[in-house]
């Protein structure tokens, strides 16, 4: 009702919505400056709409109000898989306040706890030089270059924590628990306290005989599996909405894989 309101009052898209924010486009044309101002009357127009609304349909006092949060100079959001839809809580925006320039992310490799740095510093850089109109395809092609290479091998450590005791796994075994189980056999041969449960973190890294605890990493590294399951997938949050494809950008640097 809210976005229907702010499109048929206002004249302004509405990008995306969920139960608790509504992101607006303004247009090339509009003018920074107004934003804030702009935003804060807006919000109060919609809360006192939808207190008038609430209490003529439904009889009820209206505890919602909106209220201005942020204005992005540039903004992404992902779409979900086989759909124009923007994903749920997955988006960055390029803040601009003071001459100074931030981009915040929600939802995407760079704040989540269960990618690599190599994700995440790789988001941080692509996404900067892109929202700053800056080159950019240099920046996947030096990630790609030089990931077989062993430069990065700093970066490849996966961090999970357990939710319950080893031994409770049963039906599932993920990566983060092949490797617990890995680090147990190693504790023990180091006659060491073998106890791993709920809330330890296992640092790992995946390798070609699958995922092996970082600290007594015996087998070579999969760099396939980084490149694919890594450096991919943050790409392809970005290169669709820039007319490019992963494959294309990569496909001199592959034989090196």
């Amino acid at each position: 009702m809210t976005a229907r309101w702010i499109e048929e009052q206002r004249g302004h898209q509405v990008i995306y919505g969920d139960t608790d924010s509504v992101f607006i486009w303004l247009g090339d044309d509009w003018v920074s400056e107004d934003t804030a101002q702009y935003g804060a009357v807006l919000a109060q127009e919609v809360t006192e709409w939808l207190s008038k609304t609430l209490h003529e349909i439904y009889h009820v006092s209206s505890c919602l109000e909106l209220q201005f949060e942020s204005e992005f100079a540039r903004f992404l959001m992902p779409t979900m898989r086989h759909s124009d839809k923007g994903s749920k809580k997955r988006y960055a925006g390029l803040k601009q306040k003071d001459d100074q320039s931030l981009i915040v992310y929600k939802g995407l490799e760079t704040v989540r706890s269960d990618w690599t740095p190599l994700a995440k510093e790789f988001q941080a850089l692509l996404f900067d030089r892109v929202f700053h109109d800056q080159p950019w395809r240099d920046v996947i092609k030096h990630y790609v270059e030089r990931l077989p290479t062993g430069e990065m091998d700093h970066l490849l450590t996966y961090k999970r924590r357990l939710r319950r005791p080893l031994d409770a796994y049963q039906a599932s075994n993920p990566p983060h628990v092949k490797a617990a189980r890995k680090l147990q056999q190693y504790l023990a041969h180091q006659g060491l306290d073998t106890s791993l449960g709920r809330g330890d973190r296992i640092e790992y890294v995946v390798t070609l005989r699958g995922p092996e605890p970082a600290i007594c990493r015996k087998s070579a590294i999969d760099y396939q599996h980084y490149l694919e399951k890594q450096l991919r997938p943050v790409a392809d949050t970005l290169l669709p909405f820039l007319g490019e494809r992963f494959d294309s950008l990569i496909s001199q640097q592959t034989e090196l894989f």
